[in-house]
């Protein structure tokens, strides 16, 4: 017999991408929890790695070196990423709050969200400076910065070791591209206070050597589009200014109702908080019992402690373990050229040899999430039934439209049905939605219901619930009600409704934005989360079809297409994080805006697992046309060629591509017969096109020209 899913039972909610945690998903990939439900949050798909900072700053190191991919680490640890900012924490509700969702339940939390080098108290600073920490947006900034022209000018503000780094790293960089450059530190008391004096001495040589002005016992009044206006009056010119003077906790935390210090939340030597569920780890906690500068190294090791306390604490067992920090830590700092300075224990060597250190323990850490380890397929039993090999395929099973049955079985299904008898129920073949008259009014039915393939049940909905609209938009009908239907994994009654109030909250906000009610539905437990929506609309004028498109017609696209390929390539770990959320982005972005804009088309569809190719030859069946597609207008996600060209595909890709034999090959005309979910509008538009496009475009879709209707009967042209 098949062994029965093990149920979920509790919910373990990692607030922050931070080193810590990001240690504790690869640890908890290797050996999960069986019933433990893990969710990590964070502002975006990546986690950087600070360490490597003052080396992208020089130059050594490219941006997406600096990364840690949360998308991919997530799927490796079977866990599920809300991105999205963290507002407050209800220890009461046990709930996490995030903007522009619901609130997320735990039973488990652990905060891991880093500082913020901000200073909001500084005049002028939020408008003319970027922070050191979170260094996302000094990045982007630095280096835009770095590769501009002609003189430059920078300033850091704070002289501890993390600003003397960037000023070294900025002066190298600039002078690198013989770029003439001020480089200023700038400190209100005494600099570099944390080194021994031997390692003081040197770090104040290589700034000297880097042609870097250290300014001590300055007090900065003002940061202005010029620079910084010091209290004594000096004016120091600086086009580029970053903020590195110490920590600041983030701020959200004040209302968190967890016992802070100076801010930071305070935590035993076990990493619990004031709320013995609440953990914190990292720069964002203070260690009581054995405070200790704000250092990536005690994130570190804090790790494999911090997993054991939380499995414990999961399992309702009180082994929790004690982290006790050491005493003394290796520093290893940048010096701006592929140089280091190593402090420890009174010993204060440099020169190239310790950047190579350096360089090797960074490179090492990062490859521990770039290199995750293969896990095995589950083993075939010795005796099957034939044909097992052939039906698992190579890859695991897409979800959404890719898991869809190909259209062959589904049209030689469909044939055997009878054609509908009653008068007031018309099913064009082929079309989004059935047309029904009830008392008078023209109404439209469908139904749609997706296998989940993302683990976040909230996304999922928001997806499914777009994906069902898109064949009422697509018939030119306003919404009206819907009826839900989904299906859990096992798992306890709390989980369960926490599951339950995320799903029904997010359709019920995007079906009340388009005017429609979810009235009802049917819920149960199963294998796996599939969500399914039934939904009627009401016509004001004759319904769009797939009949009506003429030779002269220009198609339309309003979403590129990729979501396929993409998401395919992400349960094999191989797309990049950004890539998966702009996908999940285009796919929970609603058009009943874009269908309005497109009310006077002949034809119309929404693009879904036929792909873009199959969808254009649903249109040119209908309506007894051809048509002619430019691959290259084309708009694609990004990421969806790269992984089509290294061979990704979804399981539903052959079938599509069997439907259309004999047209072009290569990655871009492979991604035509991609399966989209939750895809872009497809419209047939008669004459002038301009302003229809430009109207589109300035609702936020970003729709294109990719074809034209011919008279070739049935005949597609990739071209």
């Amino acid at each position: 017999m098949r062994a029965p899913n093990l149920p979920l039972t509790r919910d373990l909610v990692l607030i922050g991408g931070g080193h810590a945690h990001a240690l504790l998903l690869r640890m908890w990939g290797m050996n999960p929890l069986p019933g433990a439900r893990v969710t990590v949050i964070n502002p975006g798909p990546t986690a950087p790695y600070s360490g490597m900072l003052p080396g992208f700053v020089a130059g050594h190191y490219a941006r997406a070196e600096l990364d840690i991919d949360l998308v991919k680490l997530a799927r490796f640890a079977g866990a599920r990423v809300v991105l999205g900012a963290v507002t407050g924490i209800d220890r009461a509700a046990r709930q996490v709050h995030v903007t522009g969702r619901a609130p997320i339940g735990f039973d488990v939390a652990s905060v891991n969200i880093g500082v913020t080098s901000a200073m909001p108290d500084l005049p002028g600073f939020a408008e003319h400076a970027l922070p050191a920490k979170p260094l996302g947006a000094l990045a982007s900034g630095w280096a835009a910065y770095r590769d501009k022209g002609g003189p430059a000018s920078a300033a850091v503000i704070g002289g501890g070791v993390a600003g003397a780094e960037l000023a070294c790293a900025m002066a190298h960089a600039l002078a690198a591209r013989n770029r003439p450059a001020q480089v200023h530190l700038v400190e209100r008391g005494t600099a570099l206070t944390a080194l021994r004096p031997k390692a003081r001495n040197k770090l104040h040589a290589a700034l000297a050597a880097q042609g870097v002005t250290l300014l001590e016992n300055a007090e900065i009044l003002e940061v202005t589009a010029r620079g910084l206006t010091l209290a004594d009056g000096r004016q120091i010119t600086a086009e580029f200014i970053i903020g590195a003077a110490g920590a600041r906790a983030q701020g959200w935390l004040r209302d968190s109702g967890l016992e802070l210090e100076d801010g930071f939340i305070r935590v035993s030597p076990s990493l619990q908080s004031s709320d013995p569920a609440i953990f914190a780890t990292g720069d964002c906690a203070h260690l009581s019992a054995s405070p200790r500068p704000k250092a990536g190294v005690f994130a570190v090791r804090q790790a494999p402690i911090l997993l054991h306390n939380l499995r414990a604490m999961l399992s309702g067992r009180e082994d929790l373990r004690t982290y006790r920090p050491q005493r003394d830590y290796l520093k290893l700092i940048s010096l701006g050229g592929k140089s280091a300075l190593a402090d420890k224990a009174g010993l204060a060597l440099s020169g190239p040899l310790m950047w190579r250190w350096k360089d090797h323990i960074d490179r090492s850490f990062m490859r521990k999430f770039q290199e995750l380890p293969q896990m095995s397929p589950p083993v075939l039993p010795r005796h099957h039934a034939a044909g097992m090999e052939e039906a698992l395929g190579t890859t695991p099973m897409c979800g959404g439209c890719g898991a869809k049955v190909g259209r062959d079985a589904l049209a030689s299904a469909l044939s055997t049905l009878p054609a509908p008898v009653r008068p007031d129920v018309t099913a064009l073949p082929g079309d989004d939605a059935a047309l029904l008259l009830t008392g008078g009014a023209k109404q439209v039915m469908t139904v749609d219901h997706l296998r989940a393939f993302v683990e976040d049940p909230e996304v999922m909905a928001r997806i499914t619930c777009i994906h069902a609209l898109g064949d009422v938009w697509a018939m030119a009908a306003a919404p009206q009600a819907a009826v839900a239907s989904l299906t859990l994994p096992r798992m306890s009654e709390p989980l369960a409704e926490r599951t339950l109030t995320e799903c029904l909250g997010a359709i019920t906000e995007i079906l009340r934005a388009e005017g429609a009610e979810l009235v009802g539905g049917h819920s149960a437990m199963g294998d796996e989360l599939s969500i399914g929506l039934t939904i009627t609309g009401l016509c004001e004028a004759a319904a769009i079809t797939l009949g009506g498109a003429r030779p002269g017609d220009t198609l339309i696209l309003t979403k590129p297409i990729g979501t396929g390929v993409i998401m395919a390539a992400e349960m094999a770990g191989a797309a990049q994080g950004a890539w998966v959320a702009a996908a999940l982005k285009h796919m929970t972005t609603p058009q009943g805006a874009a269908a309005r804009l497109l009310r006077h088309a002949h034809a119309m569809t929404d693009v879904t697992g036929f792909g873009l190719a199959g969808h254009v030859l649903n249109i040119c069946t209908a309506s007894g046309v051809g048509a002619r597609l430019e691959i290259e207008k084309v708009p694609l996600l990004p990421g969806a060629e790269a992984l089509s060209a290294a061979g990704h595909a979804s399981t539903l890709y052959p079938k599509n591509r069997a439907a259309l034999p004999f047209q072009p090959m290569g990655p871009r005309p492979d991604l035509m017969f991609d399966p989209q979910t939750a895809g872009g509008l497809l419209a047939a538009v008669p004459g002038d096109t301009g302003k229809t496009l430009a109207d589109l475009r300035a609702a936020g879709f970003p729709a294109v020209a990719i074809g034209k209707i011919t008279e070739k009967r049935g005949q597609i042209e990739m071209v």
